[in-house]
């Protein structure tokens, strides 16, 4: 028990690390190598398509790393200090979490009383409850937007600085592992290596945020939570698809969609159940 809350305690740690490592090294790639190179232009003058690529790549990325933030700030920890758990922090669960009421679950590894919780993201190190889902959301879709994004790029640069064909479907499935040969063998650089690593971690990561905010907008719409979900718990539809979509992320979410600012406030519902 001690030793596996140790290893998420370490994942707690590294997968931040790995995220912001994986940021700085994609804002790089992309201003020192993808934008100078697939968008060259005579003299100092930036054309229009390479502002256009520069406003795109640094709108995806502020609105992931802001809602990135917003989820952090915003925690979704019981304000009832009354509130305990029902049984022993150390009390062995598959999921780390055991479950109070109304909703309520204790999270072993934050040590706090989550409200709604539906999991802990190791990515931002604190859990997803009601009061973060719905930037947590935004979180994934733009993060799974610039991964993707980042993906095109990553192909155009490969084609016309190493002259890389990605006209046969089969070349990016074949791409890793031939890469992997010929850099041992020292056919290709380290630089040429890297970034086709990077292209397997961008779709990898894009995939995967994009799987994380479909599942948890059918929840969300379900009225249910991931805790609730693996539990088997059902829950009583009280409340339409469109309620439940309105209690996260609040009637302008339009705003909330454009921009990561604290614009959707929670519901009166959901504000009473912090007094």
């Amino acid at each position: 028990m001690y030793i596996r809350m140790l290893k998420l305690r370490l994942l707690n740690a590294i997968a931040p690390a790995y995220f912001f490592t994986a940021t700085i090294v994609t804002f790089g790639l992309h201003f020192y190598f993808f934008i100078p190179t697939i968008f060259q232009t005579p003299g100092t003058q930036l054309s229009a398509a390479t502002f256009f690529h520069i406003v795109v790549f640094l709108y995806l990325m502020l609105n992931a790393l802001g809602n990135y933030t917003m989820t952090i700030r915003h925690p979704a920890e019981s304000a009832n200090e009354n509130v305990i758990p029902m049984c022993s922090p150390d009390c062995p669960d598959r999921v780390d979490a055991h479950y109070l009421l109304n909703g309520r679950h204790f999270c072993k590894l934050c040590k706090k009383v989550i409200l709604k919780r539906d999991h802990h993201c190791f990515f931002t190190g604190n859990c997803i409850g009601n009061r973060n889902m719905r930037y947590f959301i935004m979180f994934c879709i733009y993060t799974s937007c610039t991964c993707l994004y980042s993906l095109v790029l990553g192909v155009a640069y490969l084609t016309v600085e190493y002259s890389i064909s990605f006209e046969n479907p089969l070349t990016f499935l074949t791409l890793l592992p031939l890469s992997t040969g010929y850099f041992f063998l020292g056919t290709i650089s380290g630089l040429q290596f890297f970034l086709v690593l990077m292209l397997y971690v961008w779709l990898g990561i894009g995939l995967t945020c994009a799987g994380f905010c479909c599942q948890q907008v059918l929840l969300v719409a379900r009225g249910q939570t991931w805790c609730q979900f693996r539990r088997g718990q059902l829950v009583e539809a009280h409340s339409s698809w469109r309620a439940n979509l309105s209690d996260v992320f609040g009637t302008r979410w339009v705003l909330g969609f454009f921009l990561p600012v604290q614009t959707v406030e929670a519901s009166p519902s959901d504000a009473r159940k912090h007094d």
